[in-house]
Parts: C-alpha cells; sequence; structure tokens
C-alpha cells in the first residue's frame, strides 16, 4: 500500500483533519503526482487522506480499472447522487479539510480546485483550508535517491558551464565567428553525453539579451560573441531517472581582461543579495525559526532597492526545486513579488536562490540551489559565482 505516513503525522500536527484531492479529467497534477501513472479519465475522481485513519480512492464505475495498479482501497460511484453520499458519509465528524485550495488566489501554483466544488465541501459543514504545505511534505521533498541524483546532476552541469565558457574564451581568441546559439547547441550535446535531460534549452544571453530573463537564442536570429561583451549561461538539467531534481544555475562572464566599473558594481549587488538570503535560510534553521517563501524574497530584494536598483527588478528570487520532469518544483517558492507565497521552508525540500538585476544594456543573474537537509538545514548543493568570469 501506498504510505503517507510523514503527509498524515504533518496534518495531526496542523489539526487537519483530511486532505481531500479532487481531480475531473486529469486536470489536477498535485492528485497525478500522489498517485502516479498514466491513465485515462472522463469523470471525477477523490483521493481522500483522513490524518488518522487509511486512505480511500473514489472514482467513476466507467474509470475503474483506469486505477488499477494503485495499491489503496478503492470504491466506485455512478451517479452525482451517490457522490454526494459517498462526500457526506466520508467527512461526516470531520472539521478541517485541506484541498488544491489558495485563499484568495494568493498561490495561482495551488488553486487547482474549482469554486463550485469548494462550496460543496463547505456545505457538509467543513472548513477548507489549503493544501500548499501538505503538498510539499508529500510531493516536493526529496527522498533518498533523489538527493544524490542531484548532487551528481550538480557536478556535471556545472562542468558543463566551465566548458561551455572555455569554449567562448577559445572562439573568441581566435578571432572565428561565434554566435550565441551555437554555446547552447554544445552545452545541449554535453546533457546528451552525459546522460542528462532539460525540459527546455539553456539560455545564451549577450549584452543587451542578458536583460531578458527569458531571452532564448536562435539561429534564425545570430548573435555573435566578441571580444568586449557581457554573456550570461542560464542551464539546467537533471539526471535521466527517477526520482531525479533538475540542478539549475546561472553565471555571467566577459569576454576581455577586466570587468568594467558598472557590470562589477551590479554583480557585487546580486552576490549581496544571493548570499543575505542563504544566510537567512541557515539562521532561520538554526533557532528553529519558521520563515516563509515571501520572508525570503524580501530578504534579497531588500539588499538590490537599498543599492538603488528597484525598478530593475523583473522576478522572483526563486522558485522550488522538487523530484519531476519539470524545473519549476511543486514547493514553496521565493516570493513575495508575483504571488505572496506562505509557504515554509521545511526539511527535506530544495530550492533556488536567483536574483536578478536586468538594466537596458546588460543583465546579471546568480543563481544556485540549495537543499534543507533535514540534519544540517540549507545547504547549497551547486557551484557558487564570486567573481566574474574572464573570458579574454
Amino acid at each position: 500500500m501506498i504510505r503517507f505516513d510523514d503527509v498524515q503525522t504533518y496534518m495531526r500536527e496542523q489539526r487537519i483533519d483530511a486532505w481531500l484531492l479532487y481531480d475531473f479529467r486529469g486536470n489536477n497534477s498535485i492528485f497525478a503526482q500522489v498517485l502516479p501513472g498514466k491513465r485515462w479519465t472522463t469523470r471525477r475522481a477523490i483521493l481522500l487522506i483522513p490524518a488518522s485513519a487509511d486512505p480511500i480512492l473514489l472514482c467513476h464505475g466507467i474509470d475503474h480499472h483506469q486505477f488499477d495498479t494503485i495499491d489503496l482501497p478503492r470504491e466506485s460511484f455512478l451517479s452525482w447522487r451517490d457522490l454526494h453520499a459517498w462526500l457526506t458519509k466520508n467527512l461526516a465528524g470531520l472539521h478541517r479539510v485541506a484541498m488544491e485550495y489558495a485563499p484568495g488566489g494568493a498561490l495561482p501554483v495551488v488553486s487547482i480546485v474549482d469554486a463550485g466544488t469548494v462550496e460543496l465541501i463547505r456545505s457538509l459543514g467543513c472548513e477548507v483550508v489549503s493544501s500548499a504545505n501538505l503538498i510539499q511534505v508529500c510531493v516536493a521533498k526529496w527522498p533518498e535517491e533523489a538527493v544524490a541524483a542531484h548532487r551528481l546532476a550538480s557536478t556535471q552541469v556545472d562542468g558543463i558551464k566551465d566548458e561551455a565558457f572555455d569554449l567562448i574564451r577559445e572562439r573568441t581568441a581566435s578571432g572565428d565567428q561565434f554566435h550565441e546559439h551555437e554555446v547552447q547547441q554544445f552545452i545541449q550535446r554535453r546533457f546528451k553525453d552525459m546522460g542528462l535531460e532539460a525540459s527546455e534549452a539553456p539560455i545564451v544571453a549577450v549584452n543587451a539579451h542578458s536583460g531578458d530573463p527569458h531571452y532564448e537564442p536562435s539561429a534564425n536570429n545570430p548573435t555573435p560573441i566578441r571580444r568586449g561583451d557581457w554573456v550570461l549561461i542560464d542551464l539546467w538539467a537533471r539526471r535521466s531517472q527517477d526520482p531525479s531534481v533538475f540542478s539549475d544555475i546561472t553565471w555571467v562572464g566577459y569576454v576581455g581582461p577586466s570587468v568594467p566599473t558598472k557590470q562589477a558594481e551590479v554583480f557585487q549587488v546580486v552576490r549581496a543579495a544571493r548570499d543575505r538570503v542563504v544566510e537567512r535560510a541557515v539562521a532561520a534553521w538554526k533557532h528553529n525559526e519558521r520563515i516563509q517563501g515571501w520572508q525570503l524574497d524580501e530578504v534579497a530584494r531588500a539588499v538590490i532597492i537599498d543599492a538603488g536598483y528597484s525598478r530593475y527588478i523583473r522576478h522572483r528570487t526563486g522558485h522550488s526545486l522538487s523530484p519531476g520532469p519539470v524545473v519549476h518544483g511543486v514547493g514553496f517558492n521565493l516570493d513575495n513579488l508575483e504571488t505572496h507565497d506562505t509557504r515554509e521552508m521545511l526539511a527535506g525540500l530544495g530550492f533556488t536562490v536567483e536574483p536578478g538585476i536586468y538594466l537596458p544594456e546588460f543583465g546579471v543573474r546568480l543563481e544556485i540551489n540549495v537543499y534543507v537537509d533535514p540534519k544540517i538545514g540549507p545547504t547549497i548543493t551547486s557551484g557558487v559565482q564570486e567573481e566574474v568570469v574572464l573570458l579574454g
């Protein structure tokens, strides 16, 4: 039987009576991650995980065999009246029920269940609370195999980043015509050589292109890399296995013997913002302080704002890293800009720290990965850039 011990323990600590995962035609990605496997459903399905009893799965009779690989007690319904009767029976006596819901839509990544279904559960006498932290405990936590796979991926991705900078250094020194997309393609080939996979192509951005956080180099619009250019490389990949977690890093370099004053100044501000976040996370762990994603975002942005670069902030400070094929995980983000992320930094979770300053002429983003080790707390698992890489 699938085990939910950790999340049930957490539910009891938080006085949550049950977690109700509701899915309609595959619209709830969390439902699919909690109950992995390929299936095609046409009707509603519900997984009810009580805090102090065995979980139970409800699905329509037509979809019953879609869940044959799931080792859980399973019941079927035919009519909507059957569904309502099942809910009435199984939610009786429960007070606080968690669902994929965020009050006020504050966390879009968690706001999955439609308002009508939330109203239905409330009509049965239950207070509906957010499952945001339950998702972290049940889905976003790194199993031991994922930790090992991530550390290996981090070593390999960091090495490929060095190779890419070496390639730029060699090609620009020789005077050959050389372009952003060629570095991108080199990185992708090296990923394949090393048994790594990536959800999208890496970013290689020169000068003003580095001021666009989601810039995409293209062979159809080639941009050369020359002496005197500023270069940003953002690359991410994971081991081709499950469970596995992405290594996601961003570094910057300059094609010349010394870094221009403005780039050096902005680099120092971004580096300070990054380091301040790590210091705050470590301090919170040491003092047994419950800290949330929005608070860590505030730490980084305060550094950037105090340095006078507030209008050049274009995104949150970091995103979740969790097992799965998507680089942006389902755990907490370092965000009080795009959303107000109240999810807590919990043991076993991972995240990026990637503050950025984006001027019209160039941008600086420095991205590292952090894993909250259950024994020693927040630990950097990637390489850390302390100086601009000189490429000429």
